[in-house]
């Protein structure tokens, strides 16, 4: 058997979102810098950091 098991990658948990999120290959050379789970939520942080939101 090849690869690795979904279950068994790191997660990490969105701070905008809350859902948890798995390491993707595309990940693979910046995973320590890599904070939200989507554009969409990385859109909405920076738009709440203008605004003055927390």
């Amino acid at each position: 058997m090849r690869g690795t098991k979904k279950r068994d990658l790191p997660e990490k948990t969105c701070p905008v979102c809350g859902r948890p999120f798995r390491w993707r290959k595309k990940w693979e050379k910046d995973w320590e810098a890599v904070t939200y789970c989507s554009e969409r939520c990385r859109s909405r942080a920076k738009a709440a950091r203008r605004t003055g939101a927390s």
